[in-house]
C-alpha cells in the first residue's frame, strides 16, 4: 500500500493534472464529455469500495465510507446530467406536448 508523502504527492499531482486538463476544455464541450465519461464514475465507485474493503481502523473505515458515498453521488450526478442533456435534443412531439 502507498503510504505517507508518496500518497499525498500522487494525489496532488492527479489534482493538478485534472485541473489543467479540464480547464483547457471549451465550455460547450463539458456536458457531452461528462456524459461520455459516465463509465469512469463507475470505476471510481469500485475503487472506493476496494479501499473501504482494505480499511483496517475506524478512521480508515470512515474515510472509505465517505469515499463510497461521494463516488456514488458522482456517478448519479453524471447520469442526471446526461438525462438533462438528452432532453434538450428531444422535439416537442417526443416530449408529449402539442
Amino acid at each position: 500500500m502507498i503510504e505517507g508523502f508518496v500518497a499525498l504527492y500522487i494525489f496532488m499531482l492527479a489534482a493538478f493534472t485534472g485541473y489543467e486538463v479540464i480547464s483547457k476544455v471549451p465550455v460547450i464541450l463539458h456536458t457531452p464529455l461528462m456524459s461520455g465519461s459516465n463509465f469512469v464514475h463507475g470505476i471510481v465507485v469500485v475503487g472506493a469500495m476496494v479501499a473501504l474493503g482494505q480499511a483496517e481502523g475506524p478512521l480508515q473505515i470512515l474515510i472509505g465510507f465517505v469515499a463510497v458515498l461521494l463516488a456514488a453521488g458522482n456517478a448519479v450526478g453524471g447520469y442526471v446530467v446526461t438525462e438533462r442533456m438528452l432532453e434538450m435534443f428531444k422535439t416537442s412531439k417526443d416530449k408529449g406536448g402539442k
